[in-house]
């Protein structure tokens, strides 16, 4: 049996994952799927990876595409979601703040640096035509950090996945100021470069698995139901959150790649841009 580690968020994104895990389809070709949630997101499944303490990461594209130029010994194998993830930006529920206009040069709690929370800030302050010099932030590791950060007045504002961030919404403890989607595919598979020279037929395994798996994913029976159970969301926004989002079993092109980097070089992120050599490897 061969060991692998995987990481990645505690959301309904993963489900196909644990469904798999769980059905036990990697056991049955051998392979010991060992995953572990995240929940203070890609910075630190950035970090994991370089440490060895991750095999496989489940990440967000800007965030790994950020940390591979920086140095990160990984690569790109998979788009694993398609669709742009829906960051809603949010501040806490008696904020004094209504309008996004209104958080210009104010500061932002993010999971971590280098998190998708905190590159998020930047293309939002983009898109909003502010100073991205001037952002500010609040390092917050989880959710429930950005809950006490955002309702003591230590941050301003927080951007998190729209529908996870929702039932918070629901409670009368954030208020949604409105959405910032990706511009571009939300979710890649990045594996560790030892793993995928040493081990290259146990990774093409795993991808030709969970591939199957995300294919028919909406079609399982009540599937609505499971998410809804397994995070704690309404089935009316599981079924919205389906309705939008469409899994991948294609490599990351050229193409895509070129935009995310040119709008992360754009916005400072990153001051230079990598080959799609050193970024992307197609197994």
């Amino acid at each position: 049996m061969k060991t692998i580690k995987i990481a990645g968020v505690p959301e309904h994104f993963n489900l196909p994952w644990h469904l798999s895990i769980d059905n036990g389809d990697f056991a049955s070709e051998n392979i010991d799927l060992q995953w572990e949630n995240v929940p203070e997101g890609t910075g630190k499944m950035c970090q994991m990876l370089r440490t060895g303490e991750t095999d496989i990461a489940v990440i967000l594209t800007e965030g790994i595409v950020k940390d591979i130029v920086a140095g990160n010994p990984s690569k790109i194998v998979q788009i694993y979601v398609q669709s742009p993830l829906v960051w809603g930006i949010h501040v806490a529920e008696k904020s004094k703040y209504n309008s996004l206009a209104d958080l210009e040069n104010t500061k932002a709690a993010i999971s971590r640096l280098g998190s998708g929370s905190q590159l998020m800030a930047y293309v939002n302050a983009g898109n909003q035509g502010w100073n991205t010099d001037n952002l500010q932030f609040e390092i917050v590791n989880t959710i429930e950090g950005a809950v006490q950060a955002l309702t003591d007045g230590t941050a301003d504002y927080f951007m998190w996945e729209h529908f996870m961030t929702k039932p918070l919404v629901d409670q009368g403890i954030f208020r949604r100021l409105g959405d910032c989607p990706t511009p571009w595919p939300c979710f890649v598979i990045a594996v560790r470069e030892e793993i995928l020279n040493n081990h290259p037929e146990t990774i093409r395994t795993i991808l030709k698995i969970i591939n199957k798996k995300t294919n028919i994913f909406k079609d399982i029976a009540n599937v609505d139901q499971t998410l809804s159970a397994k995070y704690n969301l309404k089935v009316a926004d599981v079924q919205q959150w389906l309705a939008a989002t469409e899994w991948s079993q294609k490599p990351l092109t050229k193409e895509m790649l070129n935009k995310v980097q040119n709008q992360l070089f754009q916005l400072r992120i990153i001051d230079k841009l990598g080959t799609f050599e050193e970024i992307v490897k197609a197994i």
